[in-house]
């Protein structure tokens, strides 16, 4: 378990820091894409003085009819506002953008919420660093609509007196979680959370197609069967990450034996006209671990397969 990650879990940030962030009146926000226009218009609807730059300046008119200031000239933009949002295609063109003014950054907190890498957001808080600025790195889990609804979960990393100070402030886009100092834990769990998302989507277009072969509706098979009997399997996701933890993986209900003994899904689905492609990969490393002599132990067992090996 990440050290940095169940700390920040559990952190209490202190009472002044919080404070000092009401006292925050504005925010710059660089980029007015979909993502970026949406976490303006918040923080215009929030209270804050909040001005906006784009590299095609007419996308920042509405917002300039709800009450941003437009800036013209990026460097007008970082001078207006402590605190400066980066909402960006990616690392490349935020530092293409920030690089002609970096001696502006000097004594700003730079919040960059573009998708990337953890070694670009390492890289980034060095460059920030050397800069004079303070970084955090952030990790967007939802589509703009979610923006400013507790559903809107974003991932922070980087550095801690920054959180603290402008806490309050980013809360208002949605429900705020520090991960630790190091600026690579934000992308790194926005990975790790998307890969999970897609091993989801992966087995819910499986899960429908194969049902479908025999008239099965995908909206009615999903409400009625599939969500039900997935909420239920989430239950279990707890157990399975103590047994990651501990290394106890003694089979409790069913064990990698049985499950891997038929590939049956595999073969209704091939028999159904279904490539069983997206289900194929997970049943191969099942049956690789029974294969290595692993068969009673619980499916939680199959990341000894795939999980990084401690450096010797």
């Amino acid at each position: 378990m990440n050290p940095n990650l169940d700390r920040s879990s559990l952190v209490n940030h202190q009472h002044n820091a919080k404070a000092n962030s009401s006292t925050l009146t504005s925010v710059t926000v660089i980029g007015l894409g979909a993502m970026g226009s949406k976490l303006a218009r918040t923080f215009v609807n929030s209270g804050y003085d909040t001005t906006v730059w784009n590299r095609t300046p007419e996308k920042a008119a509405e917002l300039v009819g709800l009450g941003a200031s437009g800036a013209t000239e990026i460097a007008d933009a970082i001078a207006a506002s402590p605190l400066v949002i980066v909402c960006v295609l990616d690392y490349d063109v935020a530092r293409h953008i920030l690089e002609p003014i970096g001696d502006k950054l000097s004594g700003k907190v730079v919040v960059n919420l573009t998708n990337g890498t953890p070694e670009q957001a390492r890289n980034m808080e060095t460059w920030m660093s050397s800069l004079g600025a303070d970084y955090l790195d952030g990790g967007i889990m939802a589509v703009p609509s979610l923006i400013a609804t507790p559903h809107a979960v974003i991932l922070y990393s980087g550095s801690e007196t920054a959180y603290g100070t402008y806490e309050q402030v980013l809360d208002s886009l949605g429900t705020s979680h520090y991960l630790g100092p190091d600026p690579a834990l934000a992308p790194l769990n926005d990975l790790a959370l998307l890969s999970g998302m897609y091993g989801m989507f992966g087995g819910f277009i499986h899960a429908v197609a194969l049902a479908g072969t025999e008239g099965a509706k995908a909206s009615d098979f999903t409400t009625s069967l599939l969500m039900p009997f997935l909420q239920a399997m989430m239950s279990t996701l707890p157990e399975m990450a103590k047994q990651i933890d501990t290394g106890d993986y003694t089979a409790k209900d069913a064990s990698l034996a049985m499950q891997a003994a038929h590939d049956t899904i595999g073969e209704v689905s091939r028999a159904q006209g279904v490539s069983p492609e997206l289900f194929t990969p997970i049943y191969e490393l099942m049956k690789r671990r029974v294969e290595g002599g692993f068969g009673g132990d619980d499916f939680a067992s199959v990341i000894e397969l795939i999980r990084k090996r401690p450096s010797s």
